[in-house]
């Protein structure tokens, strides 16, 4: 998915934390159907088809592991795409940010259910510019919210609202744009606090635990098979730990700082670029 505007490398490759990586840029072949699209998040289902979240016409495009374009969805349902997740039951879960809602979607594209009011923001409930979902293995959802809130939002796997937690600030359990969110192998919930450069850890209750620390301006995270934990941020860098939060390592395979960020049941990754807008495809060897 190249941007014409701009000419970058096609490949490289990157090592980080023990791991090397070949880096191919521009994954995925969009028919002439479809126009291009700034891009805003990835994910994997559990058939390794790559989901990227788009913002523009076909909102959600969805290609194989080798950049076949295969079908898109969410045309009529997503306002402003902005971050994507797919859960153990192969539910995507697609933020909609400036409608202030979490759309559910099977992995056919047909919605299945909703979070919040459409076009009705909420000052400290949901929900006000949300960012991005996270669910538990109970079923539970968890939700960052947002660029207007300062919050995250509990529900049940029937989208009752259990809890709440956060507030605008500094400290251990504030936030400053909640970005992204991941519940790792411990079962702790991480979320992106980009504006307050760390990721902050908390239990599943929403008990602050610790920081990761030394980013600048986190923007997502995802989790590898051996519960290693990668943070994107602005630097731009991709920044390793370990599933008890030392710090592994650092590489800079993206050109301005990825966006979005997804992991393969095979360990490879895919990086959501902004600007360039383009998919990198980063392989183990």
């Amino acid at each position: 998915m190249p941007n014409p505007d701009r000419t970058v490398p096609e490949t490289g490759m990157i090592v980080l934390a023990g791991r090397r990586y070949t880096v191919l840029r521009n994954f995925g072949d969009l028919p002439a159907t479809i126009a291009p699209a700034r891009v805003s998040m990835v994910a994997v289902d559990s058939h390794r088809r790559v989901h990227v979240l788009r913002r523009g016409p076909a909102p959600a495009v969805v290609f194989d592991a080798d950049g076949r374009f295969l079908y898109s969805y969410g045309e009529g349902h997503v306002f402003d795409s902005h971050g994507i997740t797919i859960d153990h039951q192969d539910r995507v879960f697609i933020v909609d940010r400036d409608a202030h809602q979490v759309l559910c979607f099977n992995l056919q594209g047909a919605l299945l259910f909703a979070l919040g009011e459409r076009h009705r923001p909420s000052w400290e409930d949901p929900f006000n510019h949300p960012t991005k979902v996270a669910v538990a293995s109970d079923g539970d959802i968890y939700v960052a919210d947002g660029y207007g809130n300062a919050r995250v939002h509990r529900f049940d796997r029937n989208g009752t609202l259990r809890s709440s937690f956060g507030s605008i600030g500094h400290g251990p359990g504030a936030f400053m744009t909640p970005h992204s969110i991941l519940i790792d192998s411990h079962d702790h919930v991480l979320v992106c606090d980009r504006e307050n450069d760390r990721v902050q850890v908390f239990d599943r209750q929403g008990g602050w635990l610790a920081n990761l620390d030394g980013l600048c301006r986190p923007m997502d995270l995802c989790a590898l098979p051996d519960g290693t934990i990668l943070v994107t941020d602005q630097v731009p860098s991709l920044t390793a730990f370990s599933p008890d939060g030392v710090r592994l390592g650092r590489a800079r395979p993206s050109l301005n700082g990825a966006h979005g960020i997804a992991a393969d049941p095979h360990g490879g990754l895919y990086l959501a670029e902004i600007d360039p807008s383009s998919i990198s495809k980063l392989t183990l060897v």
